[in-house]
């Protein structure tokens, strides 16, 4: 496996650690990701305790299951996943946003390993894991292809990853960044570029030709009403689904 390609884009790096010290804030620029998280959770929860045979009414579900949260800025999804049991490491490039997620951590009696790291560099230093939650992060990296072959070595076989992204569309530019960034301000402008998003079919191949075995895809569609996130089947803007690696 090539590691020596480097997927990291400093430019986007360097714009989440100028946001790093607002992870947590609820009203923050991570408002959005702060109302996404239970709709997050809920579907990786239910994929998982279904995939691995696990009684979804577990208090730890998700105990024995080593997960790698890679770009896991502040520590939102990580937090979560290590109260449902899992064995949790967070990756991400940044330096300011691994303090503050150790930071907020050191606030709970959670046990999660948080590096500061690449998924290359993972790679390197032989790191397995059972799942992976690669979520809001492949349309902020480099090079798409050589990140996802990153992810699958990293995979144990039979294991699972988690893929949450958005679609290159016309109505994703309208929605997620002149809706989101210029009109509602729900993101500070420049969070996202729309060329840098990801079409479904586009993921399914970079998955496919890396060995992984793309499953079932789901849109993520935000209600105002009910101010909240809800599981749908329109994928045009934002999408969630979940690709396995096979047994030996």
């Amino acid at each position: 496996m090539e590691t020596s390609k480097n997927t990291i884009d400093q430019n986007e790096i360097n714009n989440f650690s100028s946001l790093a010290n607002k992870w947590w804030d609820p009203d923050g620029p991570f408002k959005p990701l702060h109302n996404l998280n239970p709709t997050r959770i809920i579907y990786i929860k239910n994929i998982l305790t279904e995939y691995y045979k696990i009684d979804s009414k577990e208090v730890k579900p998700l105990q024995g299951l080593r997960i790698l949260d890679i770009g896991c800025g502040g520590g939102l999804l990580s937090e979560p996943m290590a109260r449902l049991g899992g064995k949790v490491v967070g990756a991400d490039p940044s330096e300011k946003n691994i303090a503050v997620a150790k930071t907020h951590l050191s606030q709970t009696n959670l046990k999660i390993d948080y590096i500061n790291s690449s998924a290359e560099q993972l790679v390197e230093w032989g790191e397995k894991f059972d799942v992976i939650l690669n979520m809001e992060v492949i349309e902020h990296v480099q090079n798409i292809e050589v990140f996802i072959s990153s992810c699958n070595y990293l995979l144990n076989p039979g294991g699972i990853m988690f893929v949450a992204t958005l679609n290159r569309t016309l109505k994703s530019y309208i929605f997620a960044i002149i809706g989101a960034e210029y009109i509602l301000r729900w993101l500070p402008k420049g969070t996202h570029n729309w060329n840098n998003f990801v079409k479904p079919s586009e993921l399914r191949n970079y998955c496919s030709q890396s060995g992984l075995i793309p499953q079932d895809f789901k849109g993520m569609s935000f209600s105002p009403m009910g101010n909240n996130w809800n599981i749908t089947n329109n994928l045009e803007v934002n999408y969630i689904g979940h690709v396995t690696k096979k047994n030996l």
